[in-house]
C-alpha cells in the first residue's frame, strides 16, 4: 500500500448514494494534481487528506491513485486554512470572510471557531447572530467528521456519514451504539446489512432480539420484493434464520412473540398463518373493500336502453361488434367495476374506444390513465384523447424518502364518473390501493390489461387476483381479428400463450440458431449497426434489445456497452461522464430509473442525451428537457437493451432478443410472451432452440403469496 498527502483541489464526480467520489488531489511534494478515485464522504475543495491506496492505469483517463484508507487533516498552514475557510467548508464563510478570519486569528482561527466564538465579534462584518451560525456550522461538520471515524471505525465507509447525520445530528453515535438497526428502518440507502455489520462490530449478540426482530423485518422486506404480499410463517421463519445465522428454533420464537404483541400482521388461512409486512396487509384489505363497495354504487346513467345506446354507436361508426366485444361495452354502462382482458388483436382498443363513446353520450366525464409514461401515450394516441400516468392522475409529489404522497385520496379524490385504466397488469397492490382511495363513491372504473403477461413489479398479482375472485364482472377477448397473412406477431404471440412454437416461416418474426452466447450478442449488434439500418429502419428509434436478465454476455448491462460503442462510439469533442457502472456519452440512448416528481419524468422514461457539461446532462425526451445535476446522473442508465420488465406498456417496430440458456431462471412462457407483444413489425429472436423450448414449456409462473382474491370471495377471512 502507498501513502499520499495533499489538498483537494476540485471534485470531478460524486454519487451521493454509494459514495463513490473523483477529485484532483495536490500532493505536497508535487507540482501536479493527481486524480484519485475511491468510496468516502465527498471532500472539500481546500481540505488536506492523507490517503492510502494503490496507483492503478484506467484504459481510458490514465493513471489514477485508488484509494483503500483516508484520513481528513485540519489545516495545518495560516494558506490552508484560509482555503479550507474559503472553500464553502464552514457555512456562511466565503472566501472574504475566510481572509479577515485568517487575518484576524492567524494559526489559531480554527481554534477560535470551535472554542472561542465569542472572538469572532472582533472580525468586521460578523455580528452575535453570525458567530453563532458559524460556530454551529462548523461544530456540526466536526460532529460529522466523527460519525464518519466511527463508521470506518466499524467496518462501514464513511459515505454512510452524512446520511446518518442528517438524520440524527449530533444524537449520531448515540444512537449508533444503543441501537444500530434503527439505520435500516429510518435512513434511506441503509439496509438490514450495514446496520447489521455496524451491530456485529459493536459486539451486538447473534440471537439479540433487536437483531432478530431486525432480520425478520428484512426478510419480509426481501419477500415482498420478490412479488409477494405476505408469507407462510415456516418460509419466513426459514429466510430470516439463513440470513441471520442463527438457529430456526430461536427465530420462530421470536416470530410468536412477535405476532403476540402484534407487531407482525398476520391472517390465519386454512389452517396456515400467513405474515405480512405492515403496509402490505392493510393495502389489500383496502383494495377488496373498495372494490366491493365501488361495484354496487355506480352513479346510474340517465338513458337505461344500453342495447340502443350501443347499436346506435355501432350504426354511427361503421364498426360492427363481436359478441364479446359488445358485452364488454353494454357492461361499462352497466357495472361500476369492469375488468376487461385478452390478447394482442383481440380489439381491446376498439373496445376502449367504444366505451368512451358511449359513456360520454350519457354526460359522464372521463379520466384516462395507465401505470407508465409510455403507457399513458399509447393510450392517448389509440383513443384520441388526454391519458396520464396513474402517479400524475392522483398528482404525486413524492412524499417522504422517496415514498409516494398523493393529493387525490379519500378526502380529495379524483372528478370523474368515469376512470379507465390502461394495462393494469403492471399495476402493484400498493398503486392500486392509492387509487382506488381516490375513487369517489359513484365513479365507474375500467381495468384493461393482458393477464397472460409478466406481472407487476412490486408485490401482489392484482388483476390476475381479481379475475380469479369472479366476483366483479370479466370480459375476457379471445377472438383473433387481425388475419394471419397481416401480422405473424399477433398469432405466434397466440401460440406462445399456449405453449407452442412460433411459425418462423415470414420476415416478420424470425429466428436465428445460435447456440454460442458471444456469437449471439454480437450478432444483435450486426443487426442493429448494419441490417436493420440498410432496411430503413431508424435503430434508435425503431428497435429496441429486450433481454430475459442483467447478467451475462447476453444480459442488459453487457449488451448496452457492446451497443453503445457499436452506436455511440467515443470520439474528439463528444463529452462524457461516468455512471452507474457505465460511461454516458452526448448521443446516448438512456432510460430514467426512478420517479423525479421534481422533474417530471417516471421510472421508464426514454430519452437521448444532448449534451453534457461540467458534470450536468441535458436530455430530450419526447414532450420536454431535462437537466440533470452531477449528482442525478445515477438516475440514468442506457437504454439500447432493457429488461422486457421495463418495456412493458411499450410498442416498437423491431424487437430483438436473445434466448441463451445461461438465462434459463427468467426463461419462461410469460415473459417470452409479454417481449414478443410489444412488436409492431418485426420480431428478431437470437439464440438456441433449447433455450426456446425451455421458455415455451415452462409455464409454471411463480405463485406469489396473496389473499386479494379470497377477500373479494370473503373465503373465511
Amino acid at each position: 500500500m502507498e501513502h499520499l498527502e495533499g489538498i483537494v483541489e476540485n471534485i470531478i464526480f460524486q454519487n451521493a448514494e454509494n459514495g463513490f467520489v473523483v477529485f484532483k488531489l495536490k500532493p505536497s511534494n508535487e507540482n501536479s494534481p493527481v486524480a484519485v478515485v475511491g468510496s468516502m464522504l465527498s471532500p472539500l475543495v481546500g481540505e488536506q487528506l492523507e490517503l492510502t491506496g494503490e496507483w492503478v492505469e484506467h484504459a481510458r483517463f490514465g493513471r489514477q491513485f485508488k484509494i483503500t484508507n483516508y484520513k481528513k487533516v485540519a489545516p495545518s498552514s495560516v494558506k490552508g486554512i484560509e482555503r479550507f475557510l474559503a472553500s464553502g467548508a464552514i457555512k456562511g464563510i466565503g472566501a472574504a470572510m475566510a481572509a479577515r478570519l485568517v487575518k484576524q486569528f492567524g494559526i489559531d482561527t480554527l481554534k477560535v471557531i470551535s472554542e472561542k466564538s465569542h472572538r469572532l465579534l472582533e472580525v468586521e462584518g460578523i455580528g452575535k447572530k453570525k458567530a453563532e451560525a458559524i460556530h454551529k456550522a462548523y461544530s456540526e461538520q466536526s460532529e460529522m467528521h466523527d460519525v464518519m471515524l466511527f463508521l470506518e471505525m466499524n467496518g462501514v465507509t464513511g459515505a454512510y456519514a452524512g446520511k446518518i447525520f442528517a438524520k440524527y445530528g449530533f444524537m449520531a453515535i448515540e444512537i449508533l451504539q444503543e441501537n444500530p438497526y434503527k439505520l435500516a428502518q429510518e435512513v434511506r440507502g441503509i439496509g438490514f446489512r450495514t446496520a447489521d455489520q455496524i451491530a456485529m462490530s459493536l459486539g451486538v449478540e447473534r440471537n439479540h432480539e433487536e437483531r432478530l426482530t431486525a432480520g425478520i423485518d428484512f426478510a419480509l422486506l426481501q419477500i415482498s420484493q420478490a412479488g409477494h404480499c405476505c408469507v407462510p410463517e415456516d418460509i419466513l421463519v426459514k429466510e430470516a434464520a439463513k440470513l441471520l445465522l442463527v438457529e430456526p428454533g430461536e427465530v420462530a420464537l421470536h416470530v410468536s412473540e412477535l405476532i403476540a404483541a402484534n407487531m407482525l400482521c398476520i391472517e390465519d388461512f386454512h389452517g396456515m398463518t400467513l405474515i405480512y409486512p405492515r403496509y402490505l396487509y392493510y393495502a389489500e384489505k383496502q383494495v377488496a373493500e373498495r372494490l366491493l363497495l365501488l361495484k354496487d354504487r355506480a352513479k346510474p346513467a340517465p338513458n337505461e336502453d344500453f342495447t340502443g345506446i350501443v347499436a346506435h354507436w355501432e350504426g354511427q361508426s361503421g364498426i360492427t361488434l363481436a359478441a364479446a366485444q359488445r358485452e364488454a361495452v353494454l357492461s361499462a354502462l352497466m357495472h361500476g367495476i369492469l375488468v376487461l382482458t385478452g390478447g394482442p388483436g383481440t380489439g381491446k382498443t376498439t373496445v376502449v374506444r367504444g366505451m368512451l363513446a358511449v359513456l360520454e353520450t350519457q354526460g359522464f366525464k372521463i379520466l384516462l390513465g395507465a401505470p407508465t409514461g409510455r403507457a399513458a401515450k399509447r393510450l392517448s394516441e389509440t383513443t384520441d384523447r388526454e391519458a396520464m400516468t396513474v402517479h400524475r392522475l392522483l398528482e404525486s409529489t413524492g412524499g417522504v424518502e422517496g415514498a409516494p404522497l398523493f393529493m387525490r385520496n379519500e378526502d380529495q379524490p379524483l372528478e370523474a364518473d368515469v376512470v379507465i385504466i390502461d394495462e393494469v397488469s403492471m399495476m402493484d397492490i400498493s398503486l392500486m390501493n392509492s387509487f382506488l382511495q381516490a375513487i369517489p363513491d359513484g365513479c365507474r372504473v375500467i381495468l384493461v390489461g393482458d393477464v397472460d403477461q409478466l406481472p407487476a413489479v412490486g408485490p401482489g398479482s392484482v388483476l390476475k387476483d381479481i379475475i380469479r375472485s369472479a366476483t366483479v364482472p370479466v370480459v375476457r377477448l379471445t377472438e383473433v381479428f387481425r388475419q394471419a397473412g397481416e401480422s405473424m406477431i399477433v398469432m405466434n404471440a397466440h401460440q406462445i400463450n399456449r405453449g407452442m412454437t412460433p411459425d418462423f416461416g415470414s420476415t416478420d418474426f424470425q429466428f436465428a440458431e445460435i447456440n454460442d452466447g458471444e456469437a449471439v450478442a454480437q450478432a444483435i449488434v450486426t443487426l442493429c449497426k448494419d441490417k436493420l439500418p440498410q432496411e430503413g429502419f431508424n435503430v434508435s428509434y425503431d428497435v429496441q434489445v429486450l433481454a430475459p436478465m442483467h447478467r451475462l454476455v447476453c444480459g442488459v448491462e453487457n449488451l448496452n456497452k457492446l451497443l453503445q460503442e457499436a452506436l455511440n462510439p467515443e470520439a474528439d469533442g463528444k463529452a462524457s461522464i461516468v455512471g452507474a457502472n457505465q460511461i454516458l456519452r452526448e448521443g446516448d440512448k438512456i432510460m430514467q430509473m426512478k420517479n423525479n416528481y421534481t422533474k417530471g419524468v417516471y421510472n421508464g422514461d426514454i430519452g437521448f442525451i444532448t449534451a453534457i457539461n461540467q458534470g450536468r446532462v441535458a436530455v430530450r425526451y419526447p414532450e420536454q428537457d431535462v437537466i440533470y445535476e452531477r449528482g442525478e446522473v445515477e438516475e440514468l442508465h442506457l437504454a439500447y437493451a432493457m429488461s422486457v420488465h421495463k418495456s412493458q406498456g411499450s410498442e416498437y417496430p423491431v424487437v430483438i432478443m436473445p434466448l441463451i440458456s445461461g438465462h434459463y431462471v427468467m426463461l419462461q412462457r410469460n415473459l417470452l410472451y409479454t417481449a414478443v407483444t410489444r412488436a409492431k413489425e418485426q420480431v428478431i429472436l437470437l439464440g438456441s432452440k433449447a433455450a426456446l423450448n425451455t421458455a415455451l414449456s415452462n409455464d409454471r409462473t411463480k405463485r406469489r403469496y396473496s389473499l386479494l382474491a379470497e377477500r373479494l370471495v370473503g373465503e373465511g377471512i
